[in-house]
């Protein structure tokens, strides 16, 4: 999935410059979106897996709006809080052994049953495109439903990298994803735009030194994300392709 060769040598934090806002255009060689909240409205079916699961285990299943609050620490912490009602608290071990089953065998039956894509994110990923920029989706998301769902929304081929929550050994808001990004595109973080939509893709853009936007549309907690440490809020990604240029 990736194009190019690596030109830079592996980074790590220590090697990583400070970020100070720009004018925009932003300069930018690739950018980096997240999936749950960003490009996809995946809500709907991941509350419909857990209402299926809940049912299967015979309890009562919070509401769809509150299981929105749970989403963007991948299936495992959903799960958890479906279960125990609490964003942290962790649940019967083997009841949640059980759950997590259930809830993996109802999603990956449903994965785009409702989910869509965002308003303005077909013309934004087209608008990225046509700049001749890197395009990446970094996902906290399992390998076996984000493959599936990027296909079955028809935006999986505008990707020259995909990285899900499975496939390397930190996540979001671990700038790992990121930096194997840079490396894959062989450029540096100053050179690299994260769009996303919650806490997570802010600290780990921050982490890694990158220019970091985010939508107001997704799931950050019910928090707004005007409130978080970004450059910018974009109503859309076709907004925030206007607000950069190829570097």
């Amino acid at each position: 999935m990736v194009s190019g060769k690596t030109a830079h040598p592996p980074l790590t934090t220590h090697d990583l410059p400070l970020i100070k806002m720009k004018s925009f255009p932003l300069p930018i060689k690739a950018v980096v979106i997240d999936l749950d909240g960003t490009l996809i409205d995946t809500a709907p079916d991941l509350a419909y897996a857990a209402e299926l699961m809940m049912a299967d285990l015979g309890m009562p299943c919070p509401s769809p709006e509150t299981i929105a609050t749970y989403i963007g620490n991948g299936v495992s912490r959903l799960v958890k809080r479906v279960l125990t009602g609490d964003m942290d608290a962790e649940p019967d071990a083997a009841l949640f052994e059980r759950a997590i089953k259930l809830y993996q065998q109802h999603y990956g039956e449903h994965v785009s049953r409702a989910s869509r894509p965002f308003g303005g994110v077909v013309e934004g990923l087209q608008a990225f495109k046509a700049m001749d920029v890197h395009v990446a989706c970094i996902t906290n998301k399992a390998a076996q439903f984000t493959h599936p769902l990027l296909k079955d929304t028809g935006l999986f081929d505008f990707f020259e990298l995909i990285l899900s929550g499975d496939s390397l050994p930190k996540r979001k808001p671990d700038p790992l994803p990121l930096l194997h990004a840079c490396e894959k595109f062989g450029i540096t973080p100053a050179d690299l735009l994260l769009i996303g939509d919650s806490l997570n893709d802010t600290q780990a853009a921050r982490a890694a030194g990158a220019a970091v936007f985010c939508v107001p549309y997704g799931y950050n907690r019910g928090r707004p994300v005007a409130e978080l440490d970004l450059d910018a809020v974009v109503p859309t990604l076709a907004e925030a392709a206007r607000m950069v240029a190829k570097a």
